[in-house]
């Protein structure tokens, strides 16, 4: 039944501008019914902690189990809040201009192989969360039109997401494998950079020859239509920037040398550009203060698409707890037996639930005994889960992030832009075995 109210709550996700209902109900009401299922499907039976002589009932046990995995949610959650009001408040100060100003080419080919470049290798060094919520909030500065902004946001996905797979912080499951010592820093780089870059290199490559027939002159936004009701000056401008983009570079850092997860540093850094900001406007008048406050920022958020993450990911969760996740890596390493073949069919179920408990399945079912450390399951573990997010754009965080900031449509980009990430991710796949064999 949980598998099936799952499967349900993703396909009216799927038609969501057809049948008119917002995403977020439908991920929230999948989420907690999953979870319902699970409580009374199972309530009072005994389960066995793994202490000699002591048992909890089942209902205790799903109680524990859904606070550890609020836990986890809650984190990625404060994560996407922080960053998204970082990358907000960096774009009311018109921050971007620094960047927008530059561009000069109105030339679709060359600005999609430009941006997915930038992104690719700004994902690396941040994340790709992070990324794809930094260039998805560049993209609605340059382009005007809609099918623009959503072709463009598609290969920002690709982009961010091949971007995180070959660095040790650009990804959740790559970090979970390099925390838990399956990878390590050099290695992971030097293994699957390649096959990431063939991932982002194949489809542009593709949608090169596609659009080539094609008027390929952008309408672009004049400075005058993303100017707001109140300027900013060139400092105020040139700090924001620089003090944004470089607050999220140096989360990573916050991470490495406190060893607090990445949430706390995105809420230190929130809380210092708060306070910067609000010294600077101090002696504006009232009206002018408030627009570039913090606070009436937050009202800005679009917290529908947080409340979508949620849902998502509880529901995910009550798989993993129930069992069904587990079950299904035990039927690939029973049914499939080969790495490259078990790896791929992980990296495109990773399109359909989070890649996130699939990786942490891997990790529990196989240990370095019999697969050491830097072995080619684990690097291409690695790539294949970080990838194939790609395919669907609920795939993957940064495919949930730009589907908010861009009111991208599932159905869309599942006919327009899943083709090119298919090709991406299997061509890679492809260039890592000739690599490796």
């Amino acid at each position: 039944m949980i598998v099936i109210v799952f499967i349900l709550g993703y396909i009216l996700i799927a038609f969501e501008h057809s049948l008119k209902i917002d995403k977020a109900s439908t991920a929230l009401l999948t989420g907690v019914i999953c979870w319902l299922m699970l409580l009374y499907g199972i309530a009072h039976m005994p389960v066995n902690t793994g202490i000699t002589g002591t048992e909890t009932s089942s209902f205790n046990y799903v109680h524990q189990s859904l606070f550890h995995h609020l836990g986890e949610i809650a984190e990625i959650l404060f994560f996407l809040l922080g960053a998204m009001t970082i990358v907000e408040l960096i774009d009311v100060h018109h921050g971007f201009r620094v960047i927008t100003d530059r561009i000069s080419t109105t030339n679709r080919i060359k600005l999609v192989w430009m941006i997915s470049w930038i992104t690719f290798f700004l994902s690396a060094g941040l994340d790709n969360l992070t990324t794809a919520i930094v260039m998805c909030a560049l993209l609605r500065k340059i382009l005007k039109k809609q099918e623009d902004l959503w072709f463009f946001g598609g290969f920002v996905i690709i982009a961010a997401n091949a971007g995180g797979a070959w660095s040790p912080i650009g990804d959740v499951t790559t970090i979970m494998l390099w925390i838990g010592g399956q990878v390590t820093t050099f290695n992971i780089i030097t293994a699957t950079f390649l096959a990431s870059a063939a991932c982002l290199v194949v489809p542009l490559l593709f949608g090169t020859y596609f659009l080539r027939n094609e008027n390929n002159v952008l309408e672009t936004l004049s400075h005058k239509e993303i100017r707001s009701s109140v300027e900013t000056t060139s400092f105020e401008r040139n700090l924001l920037f620089f003090m944004g983009i470089g607050s999220l570079l140096a989360v990573p850092i916050f991470k490495s040398i406190t060893h607090l997860p990445p949430y706390m540093g995105i809420l230190f850094v929130l809380g210092l550009l708060w306070f910067v900001t609000d010294v600077m406007h101090k002696h504006k008048q009232p009206e002018i203060r408030r627009e570039f406050s913090v606070a009436y920022i937050l009202h800005k958020i679009d917290t529908p698409t947080i409340l979508f993450f949620l849902g998502i990911l509880l529901a995910v969760s009550s798989l993993e707890v129930s069992g069904h996740l587990r079950g299904l890596a035990d039927v690939l390493d029973d049914r499939l037996g080969n790495i490259y073949l078990i790896n791929g069919a992980i990296g495109l179920l990773s399109a359909i639930v989070d890649n996130v408990p699939l990786v942490a399945a891997c990790m529990g079912m196989y240990d370095l005994s019999q697969f050491p450390q830097d072995h080619d399951f684990w690097e291409l573990l690695a790539y294949c889960a970080g990838t194939g997010g790609s395919i669907l754009i609920i795939g993957s965080a940064a495919g949930v992030a730009a589907m908010g900031i861009l009111k991208m449509n599932f159905m869309w980009f599942l006919k327009k832009i899943s083709v090119y990430s298919l090709i991406g991710y299997f061509a890679g796949i492809l260039v890592y075995y000739l690599q490796h064999k």
